[in-house]
């Protein structure tokens, strides 16, 4: 004990990691993958999977969306390889494999919760954000489903744990899209995109990464 207080260790079990990067020199890039994802749109019908409303493209968006889309691949690579190790703690290289495709939402568009099955990865980048990190009120957050399960809030809800990442358990956490940045999570987390509600269109680039 010291100054009357028991000392103790907490070890935050169970972590799940949610990487974010918000890509340097973005903005061409950006306005080069909206040009050609909007042609895509206009010759391609959705192949919509957990869509509400929307465009979904091909599963294939490296094949034909350009440079812009073959840097996200890489940096997720990177990103992927730098957040993996095996089961001893020891960094690993892995020849990841990719798919890729392409998302544009309007006005009352969104996805309904899922998981990625069949990968280890999955990942999301934002090629226009649709105005939403200027305006949060305009929704379409990225919105990630706790999987420590709702028991702790649905007892106390008005009680969390005293450690990072504690406040929110049995709750979700949401992400406001901004354009430019990309974000990283286990391909298993349940996830949904929000209804957008903005006059403008919000347009990501999404990719799983497997063995």
């Amino acid at each position: 004990m010291s100054n009357g207080r028991i000392a103790f260790e907490t070890v935050a079990a169970f972590a799940t990691p949610i990487m974010t990067l918000d890509v340097s020199d973005a903005a061409a890039m950006n306005a080069e993958l909206t040009r050609v994802l909007l042609a895509r749109e206009k010759e391609q019908p959705s192949k919509s999977h957990s869509t509400t409303g929307g465009w979904q493209s091909t599963w294939d968006v490296d094949s034909w969306a350009g440079a812009g889309a073959i840097r996200l691949l890489a940096l997720g690579r990177h990103i992927a390889n730098r957040a993996t190790v095996d089961r001893a703690g020891n960094p690993v290289t892995v020849p990841w494999r990719a798919n890729m495709w392409a998302n544009i939402n309007r006005d009352g568009h969104g996805n309904e919760f899922h998981s990625h099955p069949g990968s280890f990865w999955s990942a999301v980048y934002y090629v226009d954000d649709g105005g939403v990190s200027a305006d949060p009120s305009l929704g379409g957050e990225l919105e990630f489903m706790d999987p420590r399960a709702p028991g702790a809030a649905m007892y106390a809800p008005h009680l969390a744990f005293a450690l990072p990442g504690g406040l929110s358990v049995g709750a979700n956490e949401t992400l406001v899209p901004k354009a430019g940045r990309l974000v990283m999570f286990p391909a298993w987390l349940l996830h949904q995109v929000r209804l957008y509600r903005g006059t403008a269109q919000r347009i990501s680039i999404a990719f799983n990464l497997s063995l």
